[in-house]
């Protein structure tokens, strides 16, 4: 599973298909990550509080993995939609 993620949202959602393409609840996602089924609720809907520890623990439990690669020259984005 691939996909582009510029904000939290954008993240959440990408988390969400990988859960739901797993066939898991967020609560079993919460156990595999150590985290609570309340956290991943949050992860998902975009909160942009989430520490990137708790993000890479949700990645790991999913076998996914966070790249860094140089900006796509798609559709625009404005940091100011993040507040």
């Amino acid at each position: 599973m691939t996909g582009l993620a510029r904000n939290p949202k954008q993240i959440g959602t990408l988390i969400r298909r990988a859960r739901k393409k797993h066939a898991l609840s967020q609560k079993e996602l919460g156990e595999r990550a150590g985290l609570r089924q309340e956290t991943i609720s949050l992860i998902e809907t975009g909160n942009p509080a989430a520490k990137i520890e708790t993000l890479l623990a949700v990645l790991s439990a999913l076998d996914l993995e966070f790249q860094i690669a140089p900006r796509s020259k798609g559709e625009g984005w404005d940091i100011e939609s993040n507040f």
